[in-house]
């Protein structure tokens, strides 16, 4: 059993919001090609956020059909392009409709694979970004305690954590912020997260702060091949919600 994880699928399979303008040409087939390749059943994969353009259940369900028909079972987050989203229970509902079997969602909660406890939140951009405003300082705050809430809950199972957040834990200048603040409180081991989709440097793919492995995960950024995260150790097992 291996981990992997890639961001910002932004699939638009029941609706019209192709990517190729801005030179992904098409990008699907790449993720699926790149994807049946690397992952096998057994896998996981991490998936933080802006994974469909639908708005609602009904026009994301081509992209979640795509997903589902992927190798590999997948843990999904919130991004802050995933419209679609409504409550944990009832995406559970509509993929128990739909016979899905390979798809969870993370949202207040963590699982366990093997040695690890997944956990995380959407996040948000950073206190110093020039559009920041009251209503950013409270959403900011809410997902603060969602992670601090998984991260608490995550610690419980008694493993090693890794985290799923959408947005960067780092400032306007790559310096660690309060989101990354709290994951070396939990003692987290590695961070992956997406968001970034230009101007990004190349460690950012790899980089270790402050003890913890952090990895930039956005799909084009990755060449929109999911990443291995190099574990100490890989144990098969089941997700345990």
């Amino acid at each position: 059993m291996e981990i992997f994880a890639m961001s910002d699928l932004h699939l638009s399979l029941g609706t019209d919001k192709p990517m190729d303008i801005f030179g992904w040409g098409d990008h699907v087939a790449i993720i699926k090609e790149n994807w049946c390749n690397r992952v096998k059943n057994e896998d996981y994969v991490l998936i933080p956020g802006d994974i469909s353009w639908g708005i609602n259940f009904e026009e994301a369900g081509p992209d979640f059909a795509f997903i589902e028909a992927l190798p590999g079972k997948k843990i999904i987050s919130k991004g802050n392009h995933d419209y679609w989203w409504s409550t944990r229970k009832k995406f559970d509902n509509f993929c128990e409709e739909k016979g899905y079997k390979t798809i969870s969602v993370l949202h207040n909660n963590s699982f366990v694979v093997g040695n690890y406890a997944i956990c995380g939140s959407r996040g948000w951009k950073p206190l110093d970004d020039d559009d920041f405003d009251e209503e950013d300082k409270k959403i900011y705050y809410r997902e603060l305690e969602r992670l601090k809430l998984s991260l608490e809950e995550g610690k419980k199972a008694q493993k090693e954590l890794i985290s799923m957040l959408h947005y960067p834990p780092f400032d306007s200048r790559h310096r660690p912020n309060e989101f990354a603040g709290l994951l070396k409180e939990y003692d987290v081991k590695i961070c992956v997260y997406g968001h970034i989709h230009g101007k990004a440097n190349e460690h950012w793919k790899d980089e270790e702060i402050d003890g913890i492995r952090f990895h930039l995960v956005s799909c084009n950024i990755i060449g929109f091949n999911p990443i291995k995260l190099m574990l100490e150790t890989n144990v098969d097992c089941d997700i345990i919600k």
